[in-house]
């Protein structure tokens, strides 16, 4: 057997290989848990945990874990530089090593890796997979009414501004086939946090991949201290209005963004 038919039966089914990346900063109460239940979850994938120099210990604790399962990997990172350079670093990290697509999972189990299945068998005829909180058959557990109206109106308010019919476009549990990360223009991408999301959402609806939407179960986090601030949520709602100006105007000047296949 070739190499080419090996890489076409090994992975999970219908995708290839798959990484999934988990970006973590001090989730020593977190870490083992999600990696335990990715494991069960989807056992043909790899995990790559990629830490920021966590002063509690979660990268040694993660280095423990890879040290027993030649499926777990540890990217040690020199400091907290935020959530978009974590997985930035994590889809270069899997492009190097020729995975075929790239999960986006956070390390304080609001993603259930329970839903990863499912997120899998749409990428199959996708390039990528949002996992949605705001379509039908999602759940969202555990969230003041403060936190549910914000993600609400903040997606809608992206939704709007930049003409992309997705509805979670801040959710960050996705699959990205490493051919559409090839067709996004990953080099200038400089946000964080929610706005990372969208701008990642934005660059793949304007370079015309295939974008599908499932419906998760996503649950606040029991372990650990939020990320979330203030100053995330302003950068997202900046960063979004100059983003729907800037396309606003190309298409003015007659140079529409390009339009993403919807199924």
């Amino acid at each position: 057997m070739g190499v080419a038919a090996d890489r076409r039966t090994v992975g999970h089914p219908g995708v290839g290989r798959v990484l999934v990346v988990i970006p973590t900063y001090n989730e020593a109460d977190n870490v083992r848990r999600i990696v335990d239940r990715v494991r069960v979850a989807a056992p043909a994938v790899d995990v790559l945990v990629a830490d920021d120099n966590s002063p509690d210990g979660t990268g040694a604790i993660a280095d423990t874990i890879a040290g027993n399962d030649p499926r777990v990997h540890v990217l040690h990172r020199p400091g907290k530089e935020g959530l978009g350079a974590a997985y930035l670093a994590g889809f270069a990290w899997a492009r190097r090593r020729g995975y075929d697509a790239v999960v986006e999972m956070d390390a304080d189990g609001s993603h259930a890796p329970e839903d990863l299945p499912a997120l899998l068998a749409a990428a199959r005829d996708a390039d990528v997979v949002i996992g949605s909180r705001w379509t039908r058959g999602a759940r969202v557990l555990n969230w003041p009414w403060r936190r549910l109206l914000l993600s609400r109106v903040g997606n809608l308010y992206a939704r709007v501004a930049l003409g992309m019919p997705v509805s979670d476009a801040t959710g960050g549990y996705r699959v990205y086939r490493t051919s559409a990360l090839d067709a996004i223009d990953l080099d200038s991408v400089r946000s964080q946090g929610y706005a990372f999301q969208v701008e990642l959402s934005r660059l793949a609806h304007r370079a015309g991949v295939r974008i599908v939407e499932v419906p998760i179960t996503f649950a606040e986090r029991e372990h650990g201290d939020s990320k979330m601030s203030p100053l995330i949520v302003a950068e997202a709602l900046w960063r979004v209005t100059r983003w729907g100006v800037r396309d606003r105007r190309a298409s003015v000047r007659g140079r529409p963004a390009a339009l993403a296949r919807w199924p």
